[in-house]
């Protein structure tokens, strides 16, 4: 009887993304090194075929395309957008999309993320 596969840990997902696209890993690992030092506990899982954070509560999510990152947040539709960077118009997630790392600090992506938490722990 062959031994069940396990699922794919986000080490692999990783590994995977540098060998095929090594300037999207570098954006993922950018924001993935601010989400571990800055959420405190931040757990990390490989569901939907991208990672997802908690931090208490799940508010964050990093899904790779061919041309860019998408930060997904859950309970973005509450969150306020003084810097209109936020994407997407559905009924609770909203986005931002990065092409580089320098996007990442342009586009606040920090201040998005510790809203993102706020609003995901007010559920």
């Amino acid at each position: 009887m062959p031994t069940p596969k396990s699922p794919p840990s986000v080490a692999t997902f990783l590994q995977d993304l540098q060998l095929l696209d090594d300037e999207r890993y570098g954006v993922v690992m950018a924001v993935r090194d601010d989400l571990m030092a800055h959420f405190k506990p931040c757990t990390e899982v490989l569901k939907y075929g991208g990672i997802l954070f908690s931090s208490g509560a799940q508010f964050c999510g990093i899904f790779v395309y061919k041309a860019h990152v998408t930060v997904e947040f859950g309970h973005g539709a509450a969150i306020q957008d003084p810097w209109g960077h936020l994407e997407g118009s559905g009924k609770l997630r909203r986005h931002i999309k990065l092409e580089t790392v320098a996007d990442i600090r342009t586009k606040r992506l920090h201040d998005y993320l510790v809203l993102a938490l706020a609003a995901a722990q007010a559920v």
